[in-house]
């Protein structure tokens, strides 16, 4: 009872701060994103040692995939924010002159965000900014199982942030159901397709707009390169794509690969040399990988190889240290497809490599599946290229690189279908969560009533022209012209 008591508290303290008004102004909106930004270039030395507690990663991986990214997001936002919240004037048709008409975006009110425990200081903030550059009131509810990263963020946000607009709520399961059971007025989530599931139907008992962020199965294609130095750079590229951001376990990270089968030998050597030079022949010594993030995701991946047609197809890696939460990054090569291992979301470092007779065959493959929140392809055919973009559906398409999109806030991020929706990053945030409003503006000008009845031929004629958008016609009726 107790905490229902201060969920419902913090509820209604943030409606009070949004009715009030204090959050639409564009002054205050600033403040709060560079309050934001100074508390993580405060706060660097802080957050790598939460990171590191939470997922054993490196600080260069967590510059790279949190705080550079928070930055990043920040400093982009501040420099365009006034330009997003500006009025925008659309042209009205010429019958509804002088009549003027614009969008006006306006935020939608309190909104409450899900974090996930992969990337936990960045995909806590990065939506946050979104919605407070739209002029919301925001709950943050960080993954409980990112525990150091969640106790940094409620710790050290009140210090920072204006603490009746921005409220960071931890606990487990009991607290987001708890929030769940609230009435928002957006909800944005970070996780599972499972959880997701959970979250949309307890959002649809109060009518409350959703934005999913969940993942799937991102299939990467490896068309057959000819040329070494090529190969070399997409080998480079998919080893650090795969295994560089939190050790696989990424939603948008590679899930599978698809090669034709007599260029899987050549890849397979590639990626082991790779692996080797970029993690060294003991990664779990190498402290340049990220750990599996609990002992129950640990004997999720563990479950995902035990069967023995699985286990067999092992062609490099798969050494577990269950004490430490580590697996090595582990290559599979044709895995029976009806293995969990090929029908569920991996999220960790395990690679199966299927093969296909052609590399065309890969399009089908993946249009069996579920709409993938990436894809990524490397060729050099740009016939396939158009192929794989008009053929298959997914949250993304990346020819020849790996992630990339994710760090670029001219590009939505997002999925479709079972993969999610809803996007954001860059000015997407702040549509996200804002609401554009129409808005037209008439003026008390003498009319000729033609819209009006009662209804004759004569303004049969007007109303006709006017909704077919014949702009002359209706000019010369209106002066007596026409008939």
């Amino acid at each position: 009872m107790e905490a229902v008591r201060e969920v419902e508290e913090t509820l209604s303290e943030l409606r009070q701060t949004f009715k009030g008004g204090r959050t639409r102004s564009i002054a205050w909106r600033k403040k709060q994103l560079s309050s934001l930004l100074k508390l993580v270039n405060d706060n660097e030395e802080n957050i790598f040692r939460a990171l590191d507690q939470d997922l054993g990663k490196h600080p260069v991986e967590s510059y790279r995939d949190e705080i550079g990214v928070v930055k990043k997001s920040i400093n982009h936002t501040l420099s365009n924010l006034e330009k997003w919240v500006a009025p925008k004037k659309v042209g009205l048709p010429l019958p509804m002159f002088p009549t003027s008409g614009w969008l006006l975006p306006e935020p939608l009110g309190v909104v409450l965000v899900f974090a996930s425990w992969n990337f936990p200081i960045s995909l806590a903030l990065d939506p946050m900014i979104g919605a407070i550059a739209a002029g919301n009131a925001v709950v943050l509810k960080p993954s409980e199982q990112a525990p150091a990263s969640s106790s940094f963020l409620a710790n050290t946000i009140p210090q920072y942030m204006d603490s009746k607009a921005v409220k960071i709520v931890e606990g487990g399961a009991e607290i987001s159901e708890l929030l769940l059971q609230q009435k928002w007025d957006k909800i944005f989530f970070t996780g599972s397709q499972q959880v997701g599931r959970i979250v949309m139907s307890a959002a649809a008992k109060n009518l409350t707009p959703v934005a999913l962020e969940l993942g799937g199965k991102c299939p990467i294609i490896l068309d057959s390169i000819s040329s070494p130095s090529d190969l070399k750079v997409a080998i480079q590229r998919i080893v650090g794509g795969k295994w560089g951001p939190c050790n696989g376990q990424a939603c948008i990270g590679v899930d599978y690969m698809l090669v034709e089968e007599k260029f899987a030998p050549t890849v397979i050597e590639s990626l082991k040399k790779t692996i080797k030079r970029f993690y060294s022949e003991s990664p779990k010594d190498s402290k340049c990988l990220a750990r599996v993030v609990n002992k129950r995701h640990f004997e999720r991946l563990r479950n995902l190889f035990k069967d023995p047609p699985v286990a067999a197809s092992i062609v490099h890696g798969g050494s577990l240290d269950e004490e430490n939460l580590f697996m090595e990054p582990t290559i599979l090569l044709d895995p029976p497809l009806n293995a969990a291992i090929m029908t569920e979301e991996i999220f960790g470092p395990l690679l199966p490599i299927i093969t296909v007779k052609k590399i065309e065959e890969s399009i089908e493959f993946i249009n069996s599946r579920p709409k993938p929140l990436a894809i990524y392809a490397f060729t050099k055919d740009a016939n396939f290229r158009r192929r794989v973009l008009s053929e298959t559906s997914s949250g993304t398409v990346v020819f020849n690189d790996i992630l990339i999109q994710f760090v670029c806030e001219a590009l939505p991020f997002g999925g479709v279908g079972q993969s999610g929706f809803g996007r954001y990053h860059g000015k997407y945030s702040f549509d996200t969560f804002s609401h554009e409003k129409a808005v037209v503006q008439a003026n008390f000008f003498i009319e000729f009533g033609s819209r009006y009845p009662p209804w004759n031929d004569f303004k049969n004629n007007i109303i006709r022209s006017a909704y077919n958008l014949d702009d002359l016609n209706l000019v010369l009726l209106l002066l007596g012209l026409k008939r």
